[in-house]
């Protein structure tokens, strides 16, 4: 699963704003101190911080627009009480450029293009004379991933820089800054490499080197350069332990790595640092789901349910009940979300979960004409977000799962023995426990209850990623479970992790891989069928059925 869109929580490029923003700059230290709560993703302090603000001087504006900032800020923007705050500010002084700008920012935010020219017309309004309002400008026009202009705002960033050089620029004008040109990167390296040299300009001035590192940590994720990530993510909690977005982004390391026990561990460090602001929580609930931890996810989402209005929880509900298997469910929550949130938030995942549901739903329908209406959905509502190169799930893997009726459910309404038991005690106990997850997969196989197989077999390939056989019997499971689509992947990725030095240990497995997928390819993709084959006969030469499969090839 990929890390980043199942509720799309707000995807923007920033973490935030940067600890000792306001160090430079004559603001009271207050204000640093809600500041830096953004930063540390403490979102329910630095809300009450500026409400405090708020309630000592009325009259100040400011604190109105830091106020509405913070609600923007947050994994997922509350646009009607930043909107609120925005216009109490406005109230105040309706001069105030920042609150004009918090104001176009929740615009731009809701897909209201228009607001880029909103924003132009208060910079050019503002005469260009306070570094803030230039910043704030910038940092607006980088928040929203779907939403944004880098090239402008990369101008307003540099010019708020240069602005900012004799007092000293804020190590956040330079983090936006880096935004800006990571947005516009979208792959080009060189322009990414702008982006690390403006992260790297806040260290000397950054009071919190964790946010620094954290912020090239993830930038060197994007650019799939994992050595260089985990290294930065390291020095990140290093420098400072308590820094609660470093732990964030080292759960979305290890979850690429399918490391979901230390994934697990990184949640809980950063709950721990974090604070217990309801969507901050609805952020733990999506990254548990996502590192299939259903329990966790489940947990979590319970304990703020009543205490979130954004129908954003119904979203994330019915991803927890479709990974549960409870379909119905799934549906009815995801049918509520989608009749309560603003069109302006659905995402192409939204299409591909109710395929996934559809497909479910289909499995279990007697009624022959709305068994084919369904599935025929799934399949239009899971091309929706294949074809949007939309990566929350792998569609096609989830289609598969979900044909093969293979959940935590479906495992325990199969077989199972004293010795399945006691193994699923030892792993409860010890997830990271490779020998107890291989003894209970081979006890699942031995009871024929093939979906623990299949589950057991995929935590072992989580544990032990790089493990060959893992794959290979987890391709064998979903044979015998009559899915044969998925074993073919299972065994393709079971061939290309065969090191060279495996290979003559591997041969009879590699043999009889490289035959049943050649037998899958044999209709649809001949050509690529008579090469599997050969490397079948390569590996396994008397292999009788790969024989007789190459003659029928040949003719």
């Amino acid at each position: 699963m990929k890390t980043e869109n199942i509720m799309n929580l707000s995807k923007k490029i920033a973490l935030a704003v940067a600890v000792g923003f306001f160090a430079n700059l004559s603001f009271g230290q207050s204000v640093q101190e809600g500041v830096n709560y953004v930063d540390s993703q403490k979102y329910a302090k630095a809300k009450q911080n500026f409400t405090d603000l708020i309630n000592q001087n009325p009259k100040d504006a400011s604190n109105y627009f830091y106020l509405g900032n913070a609600n923007l800020t947050q994994f997922e923007p509350n646009f009607d009480q930043a909107q609120e705050s925005f216009n109490k500010g406005l109230a105040a002084d309706p001069k105030s450029y920042l609150n004009k700008l918090g104001l176009a920012s929740v615009k731009l935010g809701k897909g209201d293009k228009s607001a880029i020219t909103e924003i132009q017309q208060i910079v050019k309004d503002s005469r260009e004379k306070d570094a803030e309002v230039l910043f704030r400008a910038g940092e607006a026009l980088t928040l929203f991933e779907k939403n944004n202009a880098p090239d402008l705002a990369i101008t307003y960033l540099n010019k708020a820089i240069e602005k900012a050089q004799k007092a000293g620029v804020p190590a956040n004008y330079y983090y936006s800054l880096g935004d800006a040109y990571r947005l516009k990167a979208n792959g080009n390296s060189q322009i990414a490499g702008q982006a690390l040299t403006a992260y790297e300009k806040a260290l000397p001035v950054a009071k919190s080197k964790a946010a620094v590192y954290t912020r090239i940590g993830t930038l060197w994720m994007s650019a799939a350069q994992w050595q260089n990530a985990k290294q930065n993510l390291d020095k990140a909690i290093a420098v400072d332990p308590t820094y609660a977005p470093a732990y964030k982004a080292l759960a979305g390391f290890n979850i690429k790595y399918q490391k979901n026990a230390e994934a697990t561990q990184n949640l809980i460090n950063y709950a721990k640092y974090a604070d217990e602001d309801p969507y901050t929580q609805l952020e733990i609930a999506k990254l548990y789901f996502i590192n299939e931890d259903y329990a966790n996810a489940k947990t979590t989402l319970n304990s703020v349910f009543d205490k979130v209005d954004d129908p954003i929880k119904y979203r994330l509900r019915a991803y927890i009940q479709y990974g549960d298997g409870d379909y119905a469910g799934a549906q009815e929550n995801l049918n509520t979300f989608l009749s309560k949130v603003d069109k302006s938030r659905l995402q192409p995942s939204d299409d591909g979960l109710q395929g996934l549901i559809a497909a479910g739903l289909a499995k279990d329908e007697k009624d022959a004409a709305k068994k084919a209406q369904l599935e025929a959905l799934s399949q239009q509502k899971v091309a929706i977000a294949k074809a949007a190169k939309d990566e929350t799930l792998k569609w096609d893997e989830e289609l598969a799962k979900v044909k093969g009726g293979i959940n935590a459910a479906s495992v325990d309404q199969g077989a199972t023995s004293p010795e399945i038991e006691a193994l699923k005690a030892k792993v409860a106990a010890n997830p990271k426990d490779t020998d107890a997850l291989y003894k209970l997969a081979q006890e699942y196989q031995n009871v024929q209850n093939w979906n623990g197989a299949i589950l057991t077999w995929g935590k072992m390939s989580s544990a032990l990623p790089d493990w060959a056989p893992a794959y290979y019997s987890q391709g064998y499971a979903y044979q015998q479970a009559g899915n044969n689509d998925m074993a073919k992947a299972s065994y393709e990725k079971f061939i290309s992790l065969v090191k060279p030095a495996e290979i003559e240990a591997s041969k009879q497995s590699l043999g009889y891989a490289y035959f049943f997928i050649a037998y899958m390819e044999k209709d649809a993709n001949p050509e690529k069928a008579k090469q599997d084959i050969a490397k079948s006969l390569e590996y396994e030469p008397t292999y009788q059925d790969a024989i007789n499969l190459q003659k029928t090839l040949n003719k």
